[in-house]
């Protein structure tokens, strides 16, 4: 019987999308900002073709809204009468989602939605541990034109031994590092951004503040999210020269890059320009707004100024890139929904990421709140969202962004460019490459709890490198490092042969 009822649900549900794919543009949702998927008869709440089914879904934020269950009930009026569904939205700050999705995966809690990137709530180490389902079969049933609509390259870098475990939160999938420099203080001190190649181009700037801003930070850095950018040094994620076609490994703690960078931000936070709880602090939120003159900046997409303006307080940014613009795995993955072993519904979940891919009136909800309440449109398809609204959310956490509204001080073409620079990034000599750890699995495990201890230290320049970088070294040597990479080395190798054979 309960064969019989699953069979039940997967065939209304493939008659529910051939009813929508079948309606014209009533069907599916424009890709403007004003439209809306309209909802399948067979979905329909007041007709029983679908049961009734209540989601879950754990996402990210920079600060849980006060407004969360408005927005939860407005959520609801959309989709119940679409997919006969209603979700509980269960919002984590970003400084603690990692621990609590830890805690609550680890304890086998029921949800259904889950947010996940290779740098909250690891995806990879997810699909590894077997948190999540598999969802190719569940895409090609109840999502079609999200399928559609993402680059099959971005597909291909979601997946573990040929499937995909998450449906990628289709945005920029660039990487650009650079520096963020508050605008009034850029101005007031003469910095040229053209000048501005390398982290010491900056000193005198940051020399500058320190002398004349008290209370300010010349630089402000978070200790979970410093790294070091081997790109700017002339790497690829997996420690691979760039040119090299030898495709050479390189441990980039042993590199003298490395020793350079840790040495530049000790030096810098001796002087005082770096804030003095970097190596402690898990996130810029407004409670430092007005505190800071530069920051760090890792993707650097068309118009993300604006974004960053309307989340700080109002306060113009100047952004400098230090980094050509690339594409990595690690740049597709940086934002993904997946669908948790433990979801008792995961088509009706399949269903209602399908809707936010396709409904713009749905996805701007969930990304911008209520018009009037939590921000104002100036045209149709760009929005001023008000600071102290009430909503505070992130539309790169949601879904495709592409199908919703533009930012104010946005151009009107950063969606556009935006798919332009996707299509023409520099692509990293080892993408599609995925390193499997399960032959170092212990190791790895050493390694990632040493580099958690050390890291925010030495990149924040907290601690002395002289000292702590031997340390930190020989740890890593123990811990299993040099096997790790050894086994790194012989998948790479074996992964390049392959490709050479394929042409």
């Amino acid at each position: 019987m309960k064969r019989a009822r699953y069979m039940g649900i997967v065939l209304l549900g493939l008659a529910m999308l051939a009813t929508a794919c079948g309606s014209g543009s009533g069907g599916t949702a424009s890709p403007s900002a004003s439209g809306g998927a309209s909802a399948p008869a067979s979905a329909s709440g007041g007709d029983g073709a679908l049961p009734e089914v209540t989601l879950t879904w754990y996402y990210g934020v920079a600060q849980v809204s006060p407004d969360q269950q408005l927005i939860e009930d407005e959520v609801n009026k959309i989709i119940k009468p679409k997919i006969n569904a209603t979700v509980k939205l269960k919002p984590i700050d970003f400084g603690s989602y990692t621990t609590k999705l830890n805690t609550a995966s680890a304890a086998g809690e029921k949800f259904d939605l889950v947010w996940t990137a290779n740098w909250a709530f690891n995806y990879d180490e997810n699909v590894k541990k077997g948190a999540f389902l598999p969802l190719d079969e569940l895409i090609d049933k109840y999502a079609p034109e999200t399928k559609k609509a993402i680059p099959q390259f971005t597909w291909d870098a979601t997946k573990h031994q040929g499937k995909i475990y998450a449906v990628p939160n289709y945005q920029t999938v660039i990487s650009r590092y650079g520096i963020n420099v508050i605008k009034e203080y850029a101005d007031k001190y003469g910095l040229d951004p053209s000048k501005v190649k390398r982290y010491e181009d900056l000193e005198p700037f940051f020399e500058q503040v320190k002398k004349n801003e008290p209370g300010i930070v010349p630089f402000m850095l978070v200790g979970p999210l410093t790294k070091f950018h081997p790109f700017f040094y002339g790497y690829d994620d997996y420690g691979v020269k760039i040119g090299d076609e030898s495709y050479k490994t390189n441990s980039m703690e042993e590199s003298p890059e490395y020793k350079q960078f840790v040495e530049l931000m000790h030096r810098w936070f001796e002087k005082g320009y770096i804030n003095e709880d970097a190596s402690t602090v898990k996130q810029i939120d407004s409670s430092y707004n007005g505190k800071f003159a530069a920051s760090i900046e890792y993707t650097m997409k068309p118009g993300y100024e604006a974004e960053i303006k309307a989340k700080n307080g109002g306060r113009d940014i100047i952004g400098i890139p230090l980094t050509d613009v690339t594409t990595t795995r690690t740049s597709n993955i940086a934002t993904l929904t997946a669908i948790s072993r433990t979801s008792k519904n995961p088509e009706r979940a399949m269903m209602l990421l399908e809707l936010v891919n396709t409904d713009s009136k749905l996805f701007n909800l969930l990304s911008f709140g209520l018009e009037g309440k939590h921000y104002d449109k100036l045209d149709d398809n760009t929005v001023k969202t008000k600071p102290n609204g009430g909503y505070i959310a992130s539309n790169w956490v949601f879904g495709n962004v592409f199908n919703g509204y533009l930012i104010e001080g946005q151009a009107p073409d950063t969606w556009e460019v935006t798919k332009k620079l996707n299509a023409s990034a520099f692509v990293q000599p080892t993408f599609g490459f995925n390193f499997d750890d399960t032959p170092v699995k212990a190791e790895n495990a050493n390694v990632a709890a040493i580099r958690a201890e050390y890291e925010p230290l030495l990149f924040t320049g907290t601690v002395d490198p002289a000292e702590y970088l031997p340390q930190y070294l020989d740890k890593l040597k123990k811990a299993g490092s040099e096997k790790i990479q050894a086994e790194l080395q012989r998948q790479l190798d074996a992964w390049v042969a392959e490709k050479k054979k394929n042409g």
